[in-house]
């Protein structure tokens, strides 16, 4: 696949996609002729960062991981730790986040308590005058 049709596909652009290669947070993309061409391999890397970007994983973190993993087996155990570690890292923001909502879901029913106190005395008003 051209940089273009990746690009499309995934809703990054060229510029990202060349950025992510440049720091090494995507492994080198074989070139035709100079012009990249993505095999699976190479999107299914895409969608791993994708994924643990948007989990708010650290591109330091994720460049730690592919220079491991381009460096074999026998960093399976370092690669490991550090998505133990950004697991954890994750799971902290994740209750951070429940924490969060929890406040929001508090504030807005008092909120509603509030319009529907404000509400039943404008009711009341109006069945007053009616009398």
């Amino acid at each position: 696949m051209t940089i273009a049709q990746v690009s499309q596909k995934y809703g990054i652009t060229a510029d990202t996609l060349r950025y992510y290669e440049r720091i090494g947070l995507l492994p080198p993309v074989r070139r035709v002729n100079g012009i990249r061409d993505y095999s699976e391999a190479d999107c299914s890397w895409i969608e791993f960062i994708r994924c643990m970007r948007s989990a708010g994983v650290q591109v330091e973190a994720l460049i730690d991981y592919v220079t491991l993993f381009q460096q074999g087996e026998d960093t399976a155990q370092a690669r490991k730790q550090i998505l133990i570690e950004q697991r954890e890292r994750l799971q902290e923001k994740l209750e951070q986040m429940q924490e969060t909502l929890g406040r929001l879901d508090c504030k807005i029913e008092h909120y509603e308590q509030c319009e529907r106190a404000a509400e039943e005395m404008l009711r009341r008003k109006a069945e007053e005058r009616k009398k």
